[in-house]
Formats: C-alpha cells, structure tokens, sequence
C-alpha cells in the first residue's frame, strides 16, 4: 500500500503527465508561428491555435480602445491599446439586447490552448448563445496560450509578454464601463488553466470581483504538486516556466497560491466545479467536438486530478467559514461539453451575486 506521501506523489505524476500528453494528443503539438499582423482581422478561428509570436508595434503611452471591429450587431472585436501587454491586445464583447442601462460585465478566461484569434467559451462552450439574453456585458479574452492570465516576470521568447494581470484589473475594466455602460460589478469565469487564473485575479484583486466560477481547475501554485502543474502546462507551449513565476524557490510561486491565500475570497460568491475522471454522458464515439478515446484517456486522468486540486480548495474555504458551492459530478472528464453544462449550472449563482 503506497503511503500517504506517495499517494501525493502518484497523484503530482498522474497530474503532470495528463498535462503534457494532453498538450501532445488533445490539441495537437503546438506549432510556431510568425507575427500576426498588428491589426487583425475578423475570423471565426478555431478552437485550438500556435502560440502567436510578440507582434511589433509601438508601446501605447496609456490603456485605450484603439478600434472596434463587429463580429455581428451584438458580438464585437475589441482592441485595446495596452501599455502592460506593449501591444494592441483583442478581447471579444458580447453585449445584451437592451444596451440602454447599466449592467454588469462577466469576464471569461480560456484554457490552456488559447486561440489568437478567438475563445473556446464561445467556439467549444457557446457562451454567445447562452448569453443572448442575458442582461449582461460579457468579456472574452483571446489569446493567451499557456500563460494562466498573469503577470510574468519576464517577456517568452515564444509566448510573448504576459503581463494579463495588469491588463485584465487595471487596464480594461474601465474601459469596458466607460465604452459598454458597466456598472462597476464584475464576475469572472475560467476553465482548467482559466479556473486557476481567475481564482489568482480574484485572490490579487478582491476589490473587483462579485463572483467566482472556477471549472476543472488547480489552485495550489505554491506546492510541488501545483509548480509541478503550471511547469508541465507552460512546457506544452515550449514556454520557460521561470519567465512566469521565477525559479522554483521563488517566493512569488507561494503569492500566486490561491490555496494559501484564501481569505482573500471572504465575501466573494464562488461556483466550482469537477468531475471524476469516469466517463460520462459526453464521453461517447458521436458527440459534437469530442474524441471519445482520448477524452477518456487523457482527459479522465486530468480531471480525476483536478478533482484533487478542487476538493483541497473547498476544504480550505469550508475550514475558513468561507460559503462556497460546489458541484462534484460523479462522472466527466477534462472537456468542454462538461463545462458548457456548468456555464448554466453555475448562472444562477453568479446572476444572483451580481444582482445584488
């Protein structure tokens, strides 16, 4: 019987090696790729992308809506001029049909694979058509690959200069408010590398979050298990996992762990949620978007471990006296079907914060 340390071992290799088998089956090996041009273009993209190389443009002297391309009447290309990202960086804008009013902005992060060209919220997880009637802003980023949303110590020679931190708290919301009529209140969602990324922003940043929705992700950066996670993640993109965070005695890997800081989400609304890693009602040969085999072999055993991340959040929360709500399917691997369904699942939780 293998002791309690090397369950944990067993448990950090099951994680890791999902990580970067899934970086070579799920999405294919990512690919470099040159420059795209300073100003893109309109395009559905698809779900999975190369890394994009550091555009050259000129660093904007201050954060500022540089233009607006639409995607259709409601759905929206924005770019913006981004003294911390030293580029034009896009994000898409889905708005409600009536405009006229205040209302709040959700903001959704990507997982691991994020496209240059679009998110997998509204390519694999049909966030456009979820929100069609929602009375909501809702903020999209795009790009990002690898990157978990957070400021980086130093530039990528392949992923660029990371500095989405910054950019997500400080550059962008006002800008959304101030052009899209937000009323200063503010969810953000994630799934997989977003989940753990927008517990971070929330953790770096309670000031500006209501509510929380976390899917199918890993909060404990500090740990060996959590470092292990993020390096193997980084690693898939052909990043350095020091350019993030430093080496691995860094103290920033601990100020990163949202585990650690968990006080900082007191009076915050927070949804998680994970599956088991067993196969589920989505797992079969003929859903949308899916390969059965390899969602059961790679993206069982990655959510099996994400299950772990999860459970050892919301006990931290629940010793803190911290509410949170917690969906633990008993079924589901790592893949998106499962967290379109958790996009309703959790609404009601989010809507209801950020109503008040």
């Amino acid at each position: 019987m293998l002791s309690r340390r090397g369950v944990r071992r067993w448990v950090s290799s099951v994680l890791v090696s999902a990580a970067l088998i899934s970086g070579a089956v799920t999405f294919g090996a990512p690919q470099l790729s040159a420059a795209p041009p300073d100003d893109p273009k309109p395009s559905t993209g698809s779900s999975d992308g190369p890394a994009p190389a550091e555009p050259t443009t000129k660093q904007p002297a201050h954060p500022a809506i540089d233009h607006i391309e639409p995607i259709n009447d409601r759905w929206l290309r924005v770019f913006v001029a981004s003294p911390a990202m030293s580029r034009l960086v896009e994000v898409q804008v889905l708005l409600p049909r009536d405009t006229a009013k205040p209302r709040p902005t959700v903001y959704m992060l990507d997982g691991r694979s994020a496209s240059p060209t679009s998110n997998n919220w509204t390519e694999l997880g049909h966030a456009d058509t979820f929100f069609e009637d929602k009375d909501v802003n809702v903020v999209l980023t795009v790009g990002g690959p690898a990157s978990f949303y957070t400021d980086w110590q130093k530039p990528d020679p392949v992923l660029g200069t990371n500095m989405w931190e910054t950019f997500l708290t400080r550059e962008l919301p006002p800008l959304i408010d101030a052009t899209f009529n937000g009323n200063g209140r503010n969810a953000v969602m994630g799934v997989s590398m977003g989940a753990e990324a927008a517990m971070m922003l929330a953790v770096r940043q309670p000031q500006l979050y209501t509510a929380i929705a976390a899917h199918s992700g890993c909060f404990s950066m500090g740990t060996d298990l959590g470092q292990a996670q993020a390096r193997a993640v980084i690693a898939t993109y052909r990043g350095v996992p020091d350019n993030m965070f430093g080496q691995q005695d860094d103290p920033a890997w601990l100020d990163h762990d949202v585990t650690l800081h968990a006080e900082a989400l007191r009076g915050k609304t927070i949804y998680m949620s994970v599956g088991s890693g067993i196969p589920g009602v989505h797992d079969v040969p003929g859903t949308p978007g899916v390969d059965a085999a390899t969602t059961i072999s790679v993206g069982g055993p990655l959510e099996a471990a994400t299950n772990n991340c999860t459970r050892r959040l919301t006990d931290r929360l629940r010793v803190l006296g911290i509410p949170v709500t917690a969906d633990f399917r008993t079924t589901g691997t790592h893949s998106w079907p499962y967290w379109a369904d958790e996009l309703a699942r959790s609404w009601p939780v989010i809507a209801g914060a950020l109503s008040r």
